[in-house]
Order: C-alpha cells, then sequence, then structure tokens
C-alpha cells in the first residue's frame, strides 16, 4: 500500500511529481491553509506531512495522526512544532536550515533602507501628485551609520556580510554565543543606545521572547530604526508602538509578527493596531525567503528529507527533541 503524503500547501510541480512516484499526495491548493478540522480529516489516515509557515503541530495534532511517521519542514524554524510531543508519537521532524539565510539577510538590508529613506512614503507623493524635487523626507543613510545585529546564526552573519559594503561608521554584535571579528560585541541596552539601526536576526526561546520591551526601549538611542526578521515575539509589539508615539524610535520595520507564534497560547491574535496605522512603519508578509528559485530548493530539500524519512533514513537535517 503506497504511504499517504499531506501537503498543506502548493508546492511546485516538479517536487508534487517527486512525492507522488512514491505515494499517494494530499495538497492544499491554497493560498489560505486548512482549518484545524480539515487538516485533522487529512491527516486521520496520513503517514508524512509536509508543513510550512502557517502549520501547528502539538499533541492535539498528533491525537488526529495516529500513522503519521515524519513531518517535512519546509521552512528553518521550529516554534510552532512541539518537538517534545512529537518524539513521544514517534514522529520524526526534519527542516531545511540553509537556503532561507541568504534572502532572508537581503530582505532585512531592503526593509532597513526602506525605514530610514521613507521608501514608502515616497511612493504615495508621487503617486498622489509629483511636481518634482522638494526638500522633504530626509531620512537617514546606511554609509556612516554605526549599525547592530542583534543573533549571529547564520542569517545574521549574512546580514553583517551585506553591511560591510555599505561603508557603515561602525558594526555592533550582540550575541551572547557569538562572535565576529568584523564587530564590535556589545550588550542589548548598549546596542539600543549606540545605534543608528538595530536589526534583530534572534530565534524565538524562552530567554528571546520580548527580548525587545518597554525597559529596554528606555534607553533607545532617538530615531533609531529597529528592524526585525527574526521572530515576531521577540518583540513586544505594543511597547514598540509605545517607543514610536513617544518619538523614541525613529521608524520599525518587520517580516515577522507575533501574531504568527502559533504554539503560546497568549500570543496576540493581530498586529498590534498602533503598529499598522503609525505612518514610520514598513511591514512585509513572511517574505524572508520568497525568492521563485529559493522557495523551489526548499520544497525539493522537504521532499527528499520525508521520503528518506519514509524509507527508514535519517533526514538531512532534522530536530532534536531536547530543542
Amino acid at each position: 500500500m503506497m504511504p499517504k503524503i499531506v501537503v498543506t500547501q502548493p508546492i511546485h510541480e516538479e517536487v508534487l511529481a517527486r512525492l507522488m512516484q512514491v505515494g499517494e499526495v494530499v495538497m492544499n491548493p491554497g493560498p489560505e491553509p486548512w482549518s484545524e478540522a480539515e487538516l485533522h480529516r487529512h491527516l486521520k489516515d496520513a503517514d508524512a506531512m509536509m508543513a510550512f509557515m502557517p502549520d501547528r503541530v502539538d499533541q492535539r495534532t498528533l491525537l488526529h495522526a495516529p500513522r503519521l511517521k515524519t513531518i517535512a519542514c519546509a521552512l528553518k524554524g521550529y516554534d510552532n512544532f512541539d518537538l517534545k510531543a512529537c518524539a513521544q508519537a514517534g514522529v520524526s521532524v526534519s527542516f531545511v536550515p540553509d537556503l532561507l539565510t541568504e534572502p532572508t539577510a537581503e530582505l532585512a538590508i531592503g526593509l532597513a533602507i526602506a525605514a530610514a529613506r521613507h521608501v514608502l512614503a515616497g511612493d504615495v507623493s508621487v503617486r498622489k501628485s509629483y511636481a518634482g524635487w522638494r526638500p522633504q523626507l530626509y531620512g537617514m543613510g546606511l554609509h556612516g551609520s554605526i549599525v547592530a545585529v542583534v543573533g549571529l546564526g547564520a542569517v545574521g552573519r549574512a546580514i553583517v556580510d551585506r553591511l560591510c559594503g555599505f561603508g557603515c561608521a561602525q558594526l555592533l554584535g550582540v550575541d551572547p554565543h557569538g562572535d565576529d571579528e568584523r564587530l564590535t560585541m556589545v550588550s542589548l541596552g548598549e546596542a539600543l543606545s549606540q545605534s543608528d539601526y538595530v536589526i534583530l536576526a534572534v530565534p524565538l526561546l524562552d530567554v528571546t521572547r520580548h527580548l525587545v520591551n518597554d525597559t529596554m526601549l528606555e534607553g533607545v538611542r532617538r530615531g533609531q530604526i529597529l528592524v526585525n526578521i527574526g521572530r515576531g515575539s521577540v518583540v513586544d509589539e505594543a511597547a514598540v508602538a509605545r517607543a514610536l508615539k513617544d518619538e523614541r524610535l525613529g521608524a520599525y520595520a518587520a517580516d515577522v509578527y507575533e501574531m504568527e507564534d502559533w504554539l503560546l497560547a497568549d500570543r496576540p491574535r493581530q498586529i498590534h493596531p498602533e503598529l499598522l496605522q503609525h505612518p514610520s512603519t514598513v511591514f512585509t508578509p513572511h517574505i524572508g525567503s520568497a525568492v521563485k528559485k529559493v522557495r523551489r530548493a526548499i520544497e525539493l530539500q522537504a521532499a527528499e528529507n520525508l521520503l528518506l524519512a519514509l524509507s527508514g533514513s535519517e533526514p538531512l537535517a532534522h530536530y532534536e527533541a531536547s530543542h
């Protein structure tokens, strides 16, 4: 009997064909995720699942998937997957650790520039009524600025790679477990008080939730550009809204949001409305890896991980329950 493979978002034709060679594939046509009830219905006799960013897997999910052997995540972070529950249920969880690094680092730089140079306001101005240059929308460049990168994992280091070409006055690093000879290592408080830009590339852990909060933002350098491409709940969005209102922060740009951290029971259910209304914000809909050739490669890698697990082999990259 061929295994049943549940794919929770539409995938590239080449990837779909690869999976169909070995099993019966049930794929969500997307782009909206299945409801919990619909997902449970598909998982009740599934052997494998390819998961994407909107998915959450916890003990309740696993109770509705008694035959499930493996979950292949077409993503890097494991925040929304209860790894201990998966291990107890005998379900392996694999991921794609490297392919998202470069495009996410590129987006971080793009968000920083868009926020500091008033790109959105400029676009609106031109579309509304443009009569030529006027002395307006003066911002701040990366050249000659002090920039801090918080979190020196693969994405953080890739951001530093790109910043090195901008002629920044100084590059600061914040990471108790990392180092980089190109950076001056400082505490988070020092980074917030000294930097023109702070870019967050931090995973969501117990110790990093609301790492940037009211207390930290009390000492922020006035006019600072804060960029978050790590995880939404690394910042307290309400605190950021207050810092923008008080003009302590110059701008906030993000690709990730607290509402997306599905396993946190007390997460907000929407992006903070004051952030959405503030003119000094730039937001993208979690598109850090949304580059066509990159997404295809991610899906191919996830499919390979899934097939390896079904064959009894170890996926190329898998989670340990100790996380």
